[in-house]
């Protein structure tokens, strides 16, 4: 790979990259940081890389990192999340979630390979089989993760409760 085509990489998937951290970890330096790594490791492999492995390449080391920082994560005390629904405005008034921030919700309640698989396959698109070898699962547990994430979101999304804050 070429500094051109490094380049061009770094402008095609550095946006898409990103979202897929960020809509794991919800952690937006993490993601940064995460990213970064990702795109050094690529540059420090050019040669080795042809110029139409980079993408899953990048995926690929950015799933194994974010999946390192959350088990590290998970092995340090968290801080507790913030409630996402019915958040108060600074004048006194309500806010209801939109429809974007209910789905990050959702998203968060699944384990993080169905998240991760859903993520791959409905935001950026790829193939099972490319999300096989991003991941390391098969096409087979590829398929399952994601009509079994599906089927968990179309649940947690048909609640009314999840939808809005009852107590406000």
């Amino acid at each position: 790979m070429t500094k051109d085509e490094y380049n061009k990489c770094v402008q095609h998937f550095s946006d898409g990259l990103f979202r897929f951290v960020l809509s794991n970890i919800r952690n937006r330096e993490m993601a940064e940081d995460i990213v970064q790594d990702s795109f050094m490791k690529v540059w420090e492999r050019r040669d080795g890389i042809p110029i139409d492995k980079a993408k899953p390449y990048l995926f690929t080391t950015a799933y194994h990192t974010m999946l390192d920082q959350i088990k590290r994560k998970d092995n340090t005390a968290s801080a507790p999340e913030e409630a996402v629904f019915a958040l108060p405005e600074q004048d006194g008034r309500t806010r209801y979630p939109d429809v974007q921030e209910v789905l990050h919700k959702a998203i968060a309640t699944l384990p993080k390979v169905q998240a991760s698989v859903i993520l791959l396959r409905d935001y950026e698109g790829y193939s099972y089989e490319e999300i096989g070898d991003i991941t390391g699962l098969t096409e087979s547990q590829v398929k399952v993760y994601i009509f079994r994430g599906r089927t968990a979101l179309k649940n947690y999304l048909k609640s009314m409760d999840n939808l809005i804050d009852i107590e406000s």
